[in-house]
């Protein structure tokens, strides 16, 4: 019986690291469990606050994280509106709001592609990190629309805003000193608003005429101003003194009075400002005068790859849409490829 007893207890002993090997993997499936239904719980807007941090991190512009929370905040409405929980989103529901957003606020073709485009990284970005199962936006497409002919102005009301008469009062003739050369620099090189708002003292070479602007995705490049540009960065950084001290070669190039860096939203209120005081009736934009400079420079030069090279376009059918613009009124008045670039001849 003893021979028994022993033999029993021994198979036990020897059954234990088995037994244990099966409870700690059952456990370990039960925390993973857990974790995943927890991360489930995380609410949209704390998810949407961990997502803007990274891109933060990656350097992404103001301006394009400002468009990311507004994007998403409203797509959360919409969906806080019909009771509907981020990982439950569908495909038809993405359908249903874009369809919403386009008869409410009368959305373009680009505008609601960016707009799918901010759903669509946000909701990989969860997926990744497994706070959602699936990415609903994954492959949802829009149908292709025909892009639509960018406006434009003429070289004679671009320069009506650009040569315009200074004010009287100091302070405004300093103001118009740095708008004249935001104004000049937007035409002169076709910046975007946030390359122009980020730009820095280093980023000018004044003997070559030269910016490094960072574009989309911290893509550099540099591009070319002219003279004209030139000589009002000059006049500008006068003023920057007076208002600011010394800079260095961090500081940002456009400032307010008190010496902070001018916001995307200031640049296109002083820049609509200046051509209701120049007396054009234009809805004039940063964006408008970049369409302009790419224009005016196909127009005199017919070089298409030299243009996408300066306005950073990655692919060339951006920028061939430039190419439909008539340009047989605006090429007569050139006698070069930019007529901005010239200096004044005594």
């Amino acid at each position: 019986m003893a021979h028994v007893a022993m033999r029993a207890i021994a198979r036990k002993v020897k059954c234990q690291p088995t037994l244990i090997h099966h409870i700690k993997k059952l456990l370990d499936c039960r925390r993973d469990e857990f974790n995943n239904m927890e991360s489930y719980l995380e609410t949209p807007e704390k998810l949407l606050s961990m997502w803007l941090k990274e891109r933060m991190i990656q350097n992404q512009s103001e301006h394009t994280i400002t468009a990311y929370r507004r994007d998403l905040t409203d797509f959360f409405q919409f969906c806080e509106h019909k009771q509907l929980q981020l990982q439950d989103v569908e495909a038809s529901d993405l359908r249903q709001y874009l369809a919403e957003r386009v008869e409410r606020d009368q959305l373009g073709a680009s505008s609601l592609q960016r707009h799918l485009t901010s759903i669509r990284q946000f909701m990989k970005w969860a997926e990744q990190g497994q706070y959602l199962a699936q990415n609903p936006a994954e492959d949802f497409k829009l149908k292709r629309q025909s892009r639509p002919l960018p406006g434009l102005i003429d070289i004679e009301t671009v320069n009506q805003i650009l040569d315009q008469t200074a004010p009287e009062k100091p302070i405004d003739q300093q103001l118009w000193l740095r708008d004249k050369a935001i104004l000049e620099l937007l035409y002169s090189s076709g910046l975007r608003l946030a390359e122009l708002q980020g730009l820095t003292i280093k980023d000018i070479d004044f003997n070559r005429q030269l910016l490094r602007i960072t574009g989309k995705g911290n893509k550099t490049r540099i591009v070319p101003f002219g003279a004209k540009a030139k000589e009002s960065l000059i006049e500008w950084l006068k003023v920057y003194r007076i208002w600011a001290g010394q800079f260095t070669a961090d500081s940002a190039v456009f400032i307010t009075q008190r010496g902070h860096t001018l916001k995307p939203r200031q640049i296109e209120n002083r820049v609509k400002l200046q051509a209701q005081r120049a007396g054009v009736d234009v809805d004039l934009h940063p964006h408008l005068l970049r369409h302009c400079f790419a224009s005016h420079m196909l127009s005199a030069s017919g070089d298409l790859r030299s243009v996408q090279e300066m306005l950073g376009h990655s692919n060339l059918s951006t920028t061939q849409i430039y190419t439909h613009v008539d340009f047989d009124q605006l090429a007569k008045v050139y006698d070069q490829a930019h007529p901005r670039a010239q200096k004044n001849e005594h």
